[in-house]
């Protein structure tokens, strides 16, 4: 299993082994210009393989391990990380989504721009979290209305 966490940490770094040319946007050139786009999209795609490549190893050894051991601590202990690992990949379930509509969104030419101000999000930021909607300013602004709405 220690292969798949190795592929998913190259993996999620948006480089793929074939064509990483060392490459990483810049402020210094246009906005999502056709290169940034690529790299982008390289990153996310790459980010669903490993998301996929780690679910069908979780499904492998799920299938190969049995919750047959005897003693009922062993079981339990057995059943807790199983339901723990089985949220983890509900959670990157939901983030595959997250991902496809990114793709989407750069094959539209919105990708990069935020979804309430249509200001350019930080290449920092979609560095960081590739499936960033909005921007830093955004972001927080929904955050704190959302808990003044959660809190009333």
């Amino acid at each position: 299993m220690a292969t798949v966490l190795d592929r998913a940490d190259v993996l999620s770094t948006g480089r793929r082994a074939a064509n990483d040319d060392g490459y990483r946007p810049s402020p210094d050139e246009p906005f999502m210009n056709p290169r940034q786009q690529a790299y982008f999209r390289n990153k996310l795609i790459d980010w669903k393989e490993a998301i996929l490549l780690e679910a069908q190893g979780t499904l492998s050894q799920l299938q190969l391990d049995s919750l047959r051991e005897s003693d009922l601590t062993d079981r339990a202990s057995s059943e807790t990380d199983w339901s723990i690992e089985l949220r983890t990949r509900d959670r990157q379930r939901k983030l595959i989504s997250k991902i496809d509509a990114a793709v989407r969104r750069i094959e539209e030419g919105e990708y990069g721009y935020c979804e309430v101000s249509g200001e350019p999000i930080s290449l920092a930021r979609l560095e960081a979290r590739p499936i960033a909607t909005m921007t830093v300013e955004a972001q927080e602004r929904h955050e704190r209305h959302e808990k003044i709405s959660r809190d009333e």
